[in-house]
């Protein structure tokens, strides 16, 4: 009797060992591609591989896992939608929060390094505390502008 080999396309490859799953019966996302026979093995919830072990996968970028991959219990994928930029000054993640602020991704500039003064002047601004409508207005400058930019761009103070 000739040898046959096992079936790619089956989400459960050892009888009786539901915690053992091939990935590319189970991945759904068209932005992870995986090759025939990349197995993953959790005691827990080996098909919640995709929303457990594929983080901060926002896009564009593909997670691309070649066959015969072995992959255990606890392994993470951490996608480019956990880098933040560091160049301005904030690091918070405006455009991945919709509305007009996601058009600001190809934003590049520098900010030097901050010493105590750049802190105090980032403290002093409060840019966090300014109205939404401001904020939004002025996303460009507080994603890659310097410090000065940002005290240039701030509402004027409250006359009390």
């Amino acid at each position: 009797m000739p040898a046959v080999p096992p079936d790619p396309t089956v989400l459960h490859p050892m009888p009786g060992q539901p915690r053992v799953v091939l990935l590319k019966p189970l991945i759904t996302s068209p932005l992870i591609e995986v090759g025939e026979f990349s197995y993953y093995d959790d005691p827990d919830d080996p098909t919640a591989f995709e929303t457990r072990n594929v983080l901060y996968h926002y896009g564009p970028e593909k997670l691309v896992i070649g066959k015969f991959c072995a992959l255990g219990e606890g392994v993470r994928f951490i996608m480019d939608g956990a880098n933040h930029r560091m160049d301005g000054p904030s690091t918070f993640p405006f455009p991945i929060m919709g509305g007009s602020w996601a058009e600001h991704f190809d934003l590049i500039t520098g900010l030097p390094g901050r010493g105590d003064t750049d802190i105090e002047r980032l403290l002093a601004l409060a840019w966090w505390d300014w109205p939404l409508q401001h904020i939004t207005d002025h996303i460009r400058t507080i994603m890659s502008g310097s410090i000065d930019d940002l005290e240039n761009a701030a509402p004027p103070l409250p006359h009390g």
